[in-house]
């Protein structure tokens, strides 16, 4: 569990553009490239979903 987590955090880190290249490495040395993608494929379409959710909304007032 604390290595999904890990990769959770991990991902995020990515999306937002904080990660340093050592901790990078040693995420993909840590954790499985699928785990990673899933994790990152979930997170792109909780965003867009929130986007769209927002956008609706604001041109709903």
């Amino acid at each position: 569990m604390l290595q999904l987590i890990s990769a959770f955090q991990s991902v995020l880190a990515a999306f937002f553009g904080v990660q340093s290249e050592h901790k990078r490495k040693a995420d993909f040395k840590q954790h499985s490239p699928v785990t990673v993608i899933t994790i990152a494929m979930i997170l792109f379409i909780v965003f867009i979903i929130v986007i769209y959710a927002v956008v609706a909304w604001v041109l709903n007032t």
